[in-house]
């Protein structure tokens, strides 16, 4: 099945490598999205902690689908 819904979620460069730093980091569980925000803004990775606080849905879909940086979205938010 294909669509719209079924590819990783698109986010901003930065926010793909703010998420990437936290996974890396094995500092928390990613499903724990408010422990994902508190911990990549303790990281310096302000874009990241916006878009989870704006974007609470997208963040979940994108941890069973994959994140995917996308260019041509430039805010965070």
């Amino acid at each position: 099945m294909t669509g719209p819904d079924t590819g990783p979620v698109r986010v901003p460069p930065e926010v793909l490598e703010g998420l990437e730093a936290v996974r890396l980091s094995g500092l928390t569980n990613m499903l724990d999205r408010p422990a994902v925000a508190r911990i990549a803004a303790a990281m310096g990775y302000a874009d990241t902690t916006l878009w989870i606080h704006a974007n609470r849905g997208l963040y979940a879909q994108g941890i069973f689908r994959g994140f995917k940086a996308d260019p041509g979205l430039k805010e965070a938010r």
